[in-house]
């Protein structure tokens, strides 16, 4: 979400903007963008024949994220992006994104609990590999992490000679929620329209806020008005994204505990006193049992999915743990099965549909989802 609100308000600015994240929801190209167009299938093959051969020189052989950073980065130069946002791929410390000597700005938007297998499982160890995108005399600026991360943070800017600039979500205030969108203050900014919909949301915007008056104190032109519009503009795949109001129809990535526990706050704060029909699908290596925990307080029904993956935790299973917690859940074979049985059991008993879960579940979901809204309309 900071990654698309800063690229929105950079390319309403008049800045050719290079957008790198991952991963994709539906097409491999989403990862690489540049104001916002996605990279062309054939510019995509060129540039992977050029890479090729370097690829296939090296002895000690390149993991697939790190020969598509490469693509990435030659595509960036050949555009000739103004600036470009690279989203790190897991950590940053050792993360083919952190090649780059000296950025512009470090961003690090939050920290929390999240794989926790590979980057530590604390919250000081995890910043620890945060704070590796940290360079000397570089610009820092931190998103809302607590004590525990961000005195490792602040430790490692100060060693790196680095300026720093920190989101105060306690100057957040006159918050409205909306399926239309967020409307908040922040500090001199009063009543910012944002697209997104979702509790969290005007934390990771009081961060763009302080990384765009960091890049204007380094030399960016990037006026008041430009940033509104730019924030007003900003859409985003897969996090709580509203594809219809009526019925309404919700799909939201949050696919582990932080993700969930922020999904179901925001439900409750956008669709008060209401249940919901879920469709569902996880991966086995998250902490799914807290993620069920949540869904227990917003589920009239759960239809389980298998999510597209070797790590997926199956729909039999899912179901079967749903049930154990005391929620209504069905476990369907197919994705399609899944969405059409949730989409007329909400309409019949006239319920938002909402699905959350793996991101991977987005490619599975959304094409059946948006036919049967579709034809609803007929």
């Amino acid at each position: 979400s900071f990654c698309s609100m800063l690229s929105s308000v950079l390319r309403e600015a008049g800045y050719r903007v290079g957008l790198y994240t991952s991963p994709h929801m539906i097409r491999f190209n989403e990862r690489m963008q540049v104001n916002g167009q996605y990279i062309a299938d054939d510019m995509l093959a060129d540039i992977t024949t050029e890479v090729r051969p370097y690829v296939d020189a090296m002895e000690d052989r390149p993991t697939e994220f790190e020969v598509v950073t490469a693509i990435a980065f030659v595509y960036f130069q050949r555009m000739n992006c103004d600036i470009v946002i690279l989203e790190t791929g897991l950590g940053g410390r050792l993360d083919a994104t952190n090649i780059i000597e000296n950025p512009i700005a470090s961003v690090i938007t939050g920290i929390d609990l999240d794989h926790t297998a590979i980057l530590g499982d604390t919250y000081a160890k995890i910043a620890y590999e945060k704070a590796g995108i940290i360079k000397k005399n570089s610009l820092v600026v931190l998103g809302d992490c607590n004590a525990e991360a961000k005195s490792v943070l602040l430790e490692k800017a100060q060693k790196c000679n680095c300026p720093i600039a920190a989101a105060d979500v306690t100057k957040i205030s006159n918050v409205r929620y909306s399926l239309d969108g967020t409307s908040f203050s922040y500090r001199s900014y009063k009543d910012i329209s944002l697209s997104l919909v979702g509790t969290y949301q005007p934390k990771n915007c009081t961060t763009v806020i302080e990384c765009v008056e960091v890049l204007n104190r380094s030399g960016f032109a990037i006026s008041e008005e430009q940033l509104r519009l730019g924030l007003s503009a900003t859409r985003w795949m897969g996090r709580f994204e509203i594809l219809s109001k009526d019925p309404i129809v919700i799909y939201d990535g949050g696919h582990n505990p932080q993700g969930v526990s922020a999904f179901v706050d925001s439900l409750k704060n956008v669709l008060p006193n209401t249940k919901v029909v879920l469709v569902c699908g996880l991966l086995m290596d998250k902490d799914y049992e807290h993620m069920i925990s949540a869904y227990s307080s917003i589920a009239d029904a759960v239809f389980t999915l298998t999510v597209d993956s070797p790590r997926a935790l199956s729909a039999d299973a899912l179901a079967e743990i749903l049930s154990s917690k005391g929620i209504t859940a069905t476990a369907h074979q197919t994705a399609e099965d899944a969405v059409k049985a949730a989409f007329e059991y909400a309409v019949a008993n006239k319920l938002p549909l909402v699905m959350n879960g793996s991101l991977y579940m987005y490619s599975q979901v959304i094409d059946t989802v948006k036919a049967l809204i579709e034809k609803l309309y007929k």
